[in-house]
This record gives C-alpha cells, sequence and structure tokens, in this order.
C-alpha cells in the first residue's frame, strides 16, 4: 500500500501537466456554451474572482469604480446591486457584461450589453436601482435619516442573468455606503419663531454662503439636500410648509403665510455661521414657486435689505392659486388651500397627474409672481418629459418676462429631453410613478422621465447648479 501510494503520487504531477491545456479548452468552451451548466470558475492556477468598489464609502453625487479581475477572459457576467430601504423595501438592479481579454470588466470602461441599462454608464447601477419584484406598488426612494447611509451590496454573477430569478452563482461582492452627508457636517433643528427646518452647517468656523431648500407639495421636512450641500461648503436650511405635526392646522394643506418664508430667509441670514450677503434660495416643484416669491418680496422686509444672492428653480410653476397674504401685511394666514381637483387629468391607470393646474391660463393673473420685479441670478432647471408640472410652459414664461423687462442676462435655463419633474442630486433613481395620499383614497402621481436621459440629467444639472452657486455666493 505505500509503495503503491508513492507511484501514485510521482505521476500525479505529470498527469497535470497533460490535462491542463485540455481543462483550459474545456472552460473556454464552457463559457460560450454556459446554458449547458454551472461554471465554477475556480482553478488552482487563478486567483478567486475579485470584485472592488472605490471608493467604498463616498458622497451621493461621487462617481465610485467599480471592477472586476481574475475572471476568464471573452465571458459572461452579471453585476448587481441591491439595497434596503430606509422602510425595509427591497431594491436591485443587474447589468449584463463580458469580460475582456485579461479576464476582467470595468463599469467605467465597459458596455452593458443587457439589463436594467445599457451602454457604458459607470453609476448606472445605482441610478438604475428600482423596487424588487413583487414590491408595494408606488413606491420611491428619499433618504430619511441622513446620518446614516444607503448601503449597496454589489455582487457578481456567473454568466447573463437576472437576478431575481434566483437561480445565480455569485463568483464576488462588495459593499459601498452612499452617504448624502460628509464627516464633520452638523445637522442642528430649527425650531424657533414659530419655524420649522433643519440646519445644515459645513466643518469650521464659517462663516458659509447658504442656500434656502425647498420641496414641494409632498410636505414633511427633506433634509438630503440640503445636507449635500453643506457636504459641498454651504449651510443648507432644509424648511418645512406644510405636511409636518409641528406646523398648524390641517397637514394637508399651506397653513403658513408670506411672514413665515420672510422669517426663515432673515433666520437663515442672521445666523452668526452665514454669510448674510450670500443666500441662496432652491426649490423643486411648488417649492420653485415659493422661491420665485421670496426672491420678488423679501428684500422690502428684511431688515438688512438683502434679497437673495440666486435662485434656482426645478420644474415648478410661476404661480399658484392657493392665496397667500399680501407681502405688506403681517397676517401669516392663508385666505384658502383649494385642491384645484377640477383642473387634475388622469392617465388610463388612474394615475392623477398636476400638469394643467400649472399652467399660467389656470392661475389668477393676481397670482402670478411678479416675475419682472426678479434682481438676482435665476437657473430654471425643466425636465422636457415632466408629466407633473408645465415646466415648459412657465420656464417660456420667465425667460419672456425678463427679456421684455431688459434682465434676459439673469436667466439661465437648462432643459433635459426625456428627463420628468423629479430632477434630484445626481445616481438617485427616478420614479416615474409614485403614491401620494393615502387618504382619502390611495393617490397615485405620474411625475415622468425615463430612466437613462433622467439620470443624466440629474448628473449634469447638479455640476451646473453647484457652479451656478459658486459662481453667485462665492465670487
Amino acid at each position: 500500500m505505500f509503495r503503491a501510494h508513492l507511484i501514485v503520487t510521482t505521476l500525479r504531477p505529470l498527469v497535470v501537466m497533460k490535462i491542463m491545456p485540455l481543462i483550459s479548452i474545456h472552460r473556454k468552451l464552457t463559457c460560450v456554451h454556459r446554458a449547458v451548466g454551472g461554471v465554477r470558475w475556480k482553478s488552482s492556477d487563478r486567483p478567486a474572482p475579485l470584485l472592488t468598489a472605490v471608493p467604498a464609502r463616498a458622497l451621493i453625487d461621487e462617481q465610485i469604480s467599480i471592477n472586476g479581475r481574475f475572471l476568464p477572459p471573452h465571458c459572461p457576467v452579471t453585476v448587481c446591486a441591491r439595497m434596503h430601504s430606509e422602510d425595509g423595501d427591497l431594491w436591485e438592479s443587474f447589468a449584463h457584461y463580458n469580460t475582456n481579454a485579461d479576464g476582467a470588466v470595468s463599469l467605467t470602461r465597459d458596455h452593458s450589453v443587457g439589463g436594467s441599462y445599457l451602454g457604458c454608464e459607470p453609476m448606472g447601477l445605482f441610478w438604475g436601482l428600482q423596487p424588487a419584484p413583487g414590491a408595494r406598488e408606488g413606491l420611491r426612494l428619499r433618504k430619511k435619516d441622513t446620518e446614516t447611509p444607503y448601503v449597496v451590496l454589489i455582487s457578481l454573477l456567473e454568466g447573463h442573468v437576472s437576478p431575481s430569478e434566483g437561480q445565480s452563482t455569485e463568483l464576488a461582492a462588495v459593499t459601498a455606503e452612499r452617504w448624502y452627508r460628509a464627516p464633520g457636517v452638523r445637522r442642528v433643528e430649527i425650531r424657533q419663531n414659530g419655524i420649522i427646518g433643519t440646519l445644515f452647517l459645513p466643518p469650521g468656523p464659517g462663516p458659509f454662503p447658504a442656500m434656502l431648500d425647498l420641496w414641494g407639495m409632498g410636505g414633511g421636512l427633506v433634509e438630503y439636500r440640503a445636507a449635500l450641500f453643506a457636504s459641498r461648503g454651504y449651510a443648507g436650511l432644509s424648511l418645512a410648509y406644510m405636511g409636518h405635526k409641528e406646523l398648524p392646522g390641517p397637514q394637508n394643506q399651506v397653513n403658513v403665510g408670506n411672514s413665515y418664508f420672510k422669517a426663515a430667509f432673515q433666520l437663515l441670514q442672521d445666523h452668526p455661521q452665514v454669510c448674510a450677503n450670500r443666500v441662496g434660495v432652491i426649490g423643486l416643484s411648488f417649492g420653485a414657486y415659493l422661491s420665485l416669491r421670496i426672491a420678488t418680496m423679501v428684500a422690502k422686509v428684511c431688515q438688512k435689505g438683502l434679497s437673495p444672492s440666486c435662485l434656482i428653480c426645478v420644474n415648478g410653476p410661476v404661480g399658484s392659486n392657493i392665496k397667500f397674504s399680501p407681502s405688506n401685511s403681517s397676517a401669516d394666514d392663508i385666505v384658502g388651500s383649494p385642491s384645484e381637483e377640477r383642473h387634475w387629468t388622469y392617465d388610463d391607470q388612474g394615475h392623477v397627474s398636476f400638469k394643467v393646474i400649472s399652467l399660467p391660463e389656470n392661475v389668477s393673473p393676481e397670482l402670478i409672481v411678479k416675475l419682472e420685479d426678479i434682481a438676482c441670478p435665476l437657473m430654471y432647471v425643466e425636465g422636457e418629459d415632466d408629466l407633473s408640472s408645465s415646466s415648459t410652459v412657465n420656464a417660456d414664461l420667465i425667460e419672456k418676462t425678463l427679456i421684455a423687462a431688459g434682465k434676459s442676462h439673469l436667466f439661465t435655463r437648462l432643459s433635459y429631453p426625456g428627463a420628468g419633474h423629479l430632477i434630484e442630486p445626481p445616481y438617485a433613481p427616478n420614479a416615474r410613478m409614485s403614491l401620494w395620499a393615502l387618504k382619502p383614497k390611495k393617490l397615485f402621481v405620474v411625475w415622468g422621465g425615463h430612466h437613462a436621459p433622467h439620470a443624466a440629467a440629474q448628473e449634469d444639472s447638479w455640476k451646473k447648479m453647484l457652479h451656478f452657486m459658486e459662481s453667485h455666493l462665492r465670487s
């Protein structure tokens, strides 16, 4: 027995040398005919497959480099991303790639040939995230807690597969943290003079240029964009104006008036770590209308007599039939907050659109902002596939009015074909439709936007917004 063992041991290296070329050929054939059986791609002469994501911890608007190595050459692989929202819902995306001659794949260099997106899209796994099959209807991914990141599991799978089918071999995996808040950014709750908001301050003593941040009529206190501004060196004040338990009146309507927004702007100006003459305003949807209102009234009442240094309006109207108290009044009441359901329109699935409501022709003339009074640079970001607001018509009116007033030099317009209503910081997935309300009945709203062009619009507009802010808040 001992002698026989010696003979086998001696012959084994010779046998391995003879069959290794055959194994190599077999591997290549198996990759070509991948449907015939599970290739494990494990070998004593090759390191185990490796997947990297660099940097593993980054801000949400930063690109990361995703690479796979030590794979067979010219073979199909799938790169998959999965994460849970703060509500526990599973989101996923995937893309099909083919390794190069070196057995490597790079999302920065290579083209996806199938899956959630096509072509060379270094961040496609992130903006391509969608609710996993079987998820609740009408989900929209929005960060609630800026003190924690999104943790995304990125996997490298054998072959061109769909992860939801559950029959794939995982070759390697890595996690990536996606943050809205950089280290050192401070979060300060604002509960002062009736104002409900959250202030984010960059690291250091300041003073800093600042942005007042206004969202739409979904309500609540949405903090993540303000946190990202602070991560980029700007104090950011996210302001709640409806749908918050600490605000007066019913949560489904606006119950604060002009003095509320004036006071919020002045609070930001007066903060000891803010440059009083370098404060801008940004608004999305109804928040864009509020931004325009602030710009045309705040200089008349602020003690320092300072109006915003710049405005950024994203897909919003120039007027609203919600009647605010007069700008020269100390009252803080809303005269009315009509639902304007007669202007709602519905698609074949019963999803509502507010596009017709936002047409200037459907707003009382006295309730349209006096655009000719705008005295600061204004950037308007327009999604041409906006299904929730008549953004193009409103942008046209702003441009026409400023030209007539001799203020065309103040206006910058960014128009994006294929982009929808919810143009947010880059690499966030778009929701073409989402749940709007549960009571008195379930209501879904259409926003518009096609995944790839909407993602491109978010990336491009964010860079140009930051440049716009740099030009007018720091120069």
